[in-house]
């Protein structure tokens, strides 16, 4: 009967330590782990905020932009913390169905678009480089200077650097090369990452030679090179549908949706911790700063974690915007 009631205790002792250990894991927040410079280090500063002022434990978890944003739907993982909110269809559908929602204006400023060296249409005296494109100014002069931006593997065409493959971005370049026309004229080149596009911009720069690539901002290469924006026709909703949904075959021109940097969680986070909800939407990071934290973390090869801290340390104002005065006292002192 003793025995019996032990090896009862001992059974009661071992489901409840189990439910205990579930209820921890449960509490667990993951986070998107984000494979470009700037959502790194917001996912980063995300996380302490969550770690050291709401103490939950936080984890992330890897994928492409469109896997991310299927797993932010069905609660596999709680928080995107850089999502450009309205521009993939897997988003838009969530969150018309309340799955997901987009919290807070996080950068203010933030832009995409296309983009080459200023001195191949202004030409640079000083390195004795001479205006390659003086008449580009605009994503149709393109077909007029294919030869400038030649594809090395591929001769006759010129070469568009795109996004990686998996990201939102790479789908609409796309659709923008057969709706601006230059399909035929220049092959659609996607890096293999975010460092690999950025390899490739900066080696063509450092030797002056031309590149026409895809980029946004925040993001420090934006800040170290001199570079301009190719224009494009003015933003149509009904046009942009064209270029999110790959299978278009008839994509129409325009600019990209206005650039809105939003932090996105899924509607089961969003129940259960409205106060970390409440904090994530007034996140606001001034896009000078941040661009000269990533520019120094991409020159000197830094952890996100690190630069996360430091920016906390140098700008403690941002806490005390954000959060509750307890809760950014945690934070404060964490630091």
């Amino acid at each position: 009967m003793i025995n019996r009631s032990l090896k009862a205790i001992g059974l009661g002792a071992a489901l409840v330590l189990s439910a205990f250990s579930t209820a921890q894991a449960a509490e667990t927040v993951r986070f998107a782990a984000l494979n470009w410079e700037s959502g790194s280090v917001i996912t980063e500063v995300l996380r302490l905020v969550v770690e050291k002022g709401y103490g939950l434990p936080t984890d992330t978890l890897p994928g492409t932009t469109v896997t991310l944003e299927a797993g932010l739907a069905r609660n596999d993982i709680q928080v995107i913390a850089e999502e450009w909110a309205g521009r993939s269809p897997v988003w838009n559908e969530a969150e018309a169905k309340g799955q997901v929602k987009g919290l807070g204006d996080i950068v203010k400023g933030a832009t995409e678009g296309w983009w080459v060296p200023a001195y191949v249409v202004k030409g640079d005296p000083a390195k004795g480089i001479k205006p390659l494109a003086p008449d580009l100014h605009s994503v149709t002069d393109l077909a007029r200077y294919k030869d400038v931006f030649k594809d090395p593997e591929t001769p006759g065409k010129g070469r568009f650097l795109n996004s990686p493959t998996g990201w939102t971005s790479e789908v609409v370049n796309g659709q923008k090369l057969k709706a601006y026309g230059l399909a035929d004229s220049f092959t659609n080149f996607r890096a293999g990452s975010g460092a690999a596009l950025d390899a490739e911009i900066t080696s063509s720069v450092k030797r002056g030679k031309p590149v026409l690539f895809y980029y946004w901002s925040p993001t420090p290469l934006l800040g170290r090179y001199d570079f301009i924006q190719l224009e494009e026709p003015p933003f149509d909703a009904e046009a942009w549908k064209t270029l999110t949904d790959a299978k278009n075959e008839n994509p129409r021109p325009t600019r990209s949706l206005a650039s809105k940097l939003s932090i996105g969680v899924s509607k089961a986070f969003e129940q259960a911790h409205p106060d970390i909800s409440a904090a994530f939407a007034k996140v606001d990071l001034p896009i000078m700063p941040l661009n000269q934290a990533l520019a120094g973390m991409s020159e000197k090869h830094r952890d996100p974690r690190t630069v996360a801290l430091e920016l906390l340390q140098q700008h403690p104002d941002w806490l005390t915007r954000w959060l509750p005065a307890d809760v950014a006292s945690k934070v404060q002192a964490s630091l």
